[in-house]
């Protein structure tokens, strides 16, 4: 049977138009949708397409390139990491398998007052390599003052604070987020209040925020605080307390006059939040150890120092009194080595356990003698401290004010001795706090790890799952979710987060890495403000 004149037509018209266009890159179905907010799970399918959410309800009948069957999952934004140190390895690895494995789709970097000298040259660097997540940074106020004045105990004179506001302004140009402090560290321990106020002041016109790791987290913590909070005030910026912790036996189960405090100053109308990572247990540098004043000028500085008998004998005293007196701590058996490039037989040994490997007792004076050498060789030890109260821990995760942070980097597997955070921190809190322990509900848990940091952070493009919001998407299932990275074995990825989206794409498929680099620089909108 030969075919009519209109079967032709028919057949042609059909032919010309070609296959019916895809209408999302990705559509995820059958999901409980936590929407950041900290409001209700809600039934909904989300369709992503260029980057963005696009579409939200009722989708299962629409087509998408990729479709992600999400039953008995919870569907969130990404999480938004607020604290993190990155400076480095983001450019030596760029897939952050073990931050993305985690949830996190943005970080901030930059904190403890260090980043990057030049924000303008780091973002160029990111884009040339590629990266897996989205990073913005603050600009470190530890690196601003080095660059002008090295590590040098005193007040910077009024041409090398012109300098330094200088800088400040050039990096928020450049689309900083804000200015970070590291109190406790070189050189920032030596800066006057004033000083820093002067600093903040550059950052108020690009709607900056000022985070600060504050000079003290024992007991005198709470004018640690306050002083934040009156830098805050007069250069009238919004503040962030970093990693808040009570440290030290002798301020244990003190958490809640912390919080009594800081509500207190938003009652002021203080715009203060802060940041917290789920272990008893922090991680930094072994200087820590050491009075502040010995430290004066860098390392040669100290190492010369110590070589006085003299002055070696006073700095012992001084560590005896931090030890007792700050802490309440007998020994240094709280104190463990995390990573020593040029002895790697001392990560995840204890002081006391490094005093026996390297031929002394256990006795405090040789704990004393075996850090101070440590030290005199000059090379950074990372360490982690065993000196916070699981209590504590719990008060302050509970409070409206507080974001999940890790405090962690990007670590190579298998390699030195981490603290467990770079790998688990969210895992962790969706697994104990709110599945085991019912501390948090998951639509607050969720909350403080997505629509908090990015309001306070100010990235207003994420944070939600909501149609037009940037298409960072974790997909996770509740039962399962859990941190299996701990002290002893660090190097272990999160499990049951099987799908992490950024800008739209997969980078976590089923579990593991997909290889894709789709993150990108967050940067503050300098010259719209």
């Amino acid at each position: 049977m030969k075919p009519t004149f209109f079967t032709l037509i028919l057949f042609l018209l059909i032919a010309c138009s070609g296959p019916k266009e895809v209408e999302f890159d990705v559509l995820i179905v059958n999901g409980q949708v936590a929407d950041g907010s900290g409001q209700d799970l809600f039934k909904a399918d989300v369709g992503i397409k260029d980057g963005v959410i696009v579409s939200m309800g009722k989708l299962a009948d629409r087509s998408a390139t990729n479709t992600i069957d999400a039953t008995n999952y919870i569907v969130s934004p990404g999480f938004i990491d607020v604290h993190g140190h990155i400076e480095r390895s983001v450019l030596e690895r760029p897939e952050a398998t073990n931050l993305v494995r985690d949830g996190v789709t943005s970080m901030v970097t930059g904190n403890c007052g260090g980043s990057r000298p030049i924000l303008s040259e780091f973002w160029q660097e990111i884009e040339s390599n590629g990266v897996s997540l989205n990073v913005a940074s603050l600009i470190g106020h530890n690196t601003v003052r080095r660059e002008i004045m090295g590590n040098e105990n005193r007040e910077p004179t009024a041409e090398e604070l012109e300098a330094m506001k200088a800088m400040v302004a050039t990096a928020m140009e450049d689309g900083a987020v804000g200015l970070s402090t590291g109190l406790l560290y070189l050189p920032g321990m030596y800066a006057k209040t004033d000083e820093i106020i002067e600093l903040a002041k550059v950052i108020a016109p690009y709607q900056g925020i000022y985070a600060s790791h504050i000079r003290y987290q024992d007991h005198r913590v709470f004018e640690s605080i306050a002083e934040t909070v009156e830098i805050g005030r007069q250069a009238e910026v919004p503040v962030q307390v970093s990693h808040i912790k009570i440290k030290g036996k002798n301020s244990w189960g003190r958490s809640s006059e912390m919080l009594e405090d800081l509500n207190g100053y938003r009652e002021e109308g203080i715009a203060v939040t802060i940041d917290q990572y789920p272990y008893t247990a922090a991680s930094t540098g072994l200087s820590v150890s050491l009075p502040r004043w010995v430290q004066a000028g860098g390392r040669d500085s100290l190492t010369a120092r110590l070589k006085d008998e003299a002055i070696r004998g006073r700095v012992k005293l001084d560590m005896l009194q931090m030890l007792a007196a700050e802490l309440g701590f007998e020994d240094y058996s709280y104190a463990v080595v995390s990573n020593c490039r040029w002895n790697p037989d001392y990560n995840g040994k204890s002081i006391p356990e490094v005093a026996i490997m390297e031929g002394r007792t256990n006795a405090l004076d040789d704990q004393l003698e075996t850090i101070l050498e440590m030290m005199e060789h000059g090379e950074r030890i990372q360490m982690i401290y065993h000196f916070m109260g699981e209590e504590d821990v719990r008060t302050l995760m509970q409070s409206p004010l507080t974001m999940i942070a890790s405090d962690g980097g990007i670590q190579e597997f298998g390699q030195g001795n981490p603290h467990p955070r770079s790998y688990g921190t969210n895992a962790r809190v969706l697994g104990r706090y709110v599945r085991e322990m019912g501390l948090l509900t998951l639509e607050e848990a969720i909350h403080k790890m997505t629509a908090l940091p990015a309001k306070t952070f100010n990235l207003l493009d994420r944070g939600k799952i909501e149609e037009g919001m940037v298409a960072d998407v974790v997909v996770f299932d509740p039962g399962r979710v859990n941190d299996e990275a701990t002290f002893e074995n660090p190097h272990a990825y999160s499990v049951g987060i099987d799908y992490v989206l950024v800008n739209g794409q997969l980078v976590i498929a089923r579990g593991k890495h997909t290889g894709s680099k789709p993150g990108q620089v967050l940067k503050t909108n300098a010259a719209a403000l």
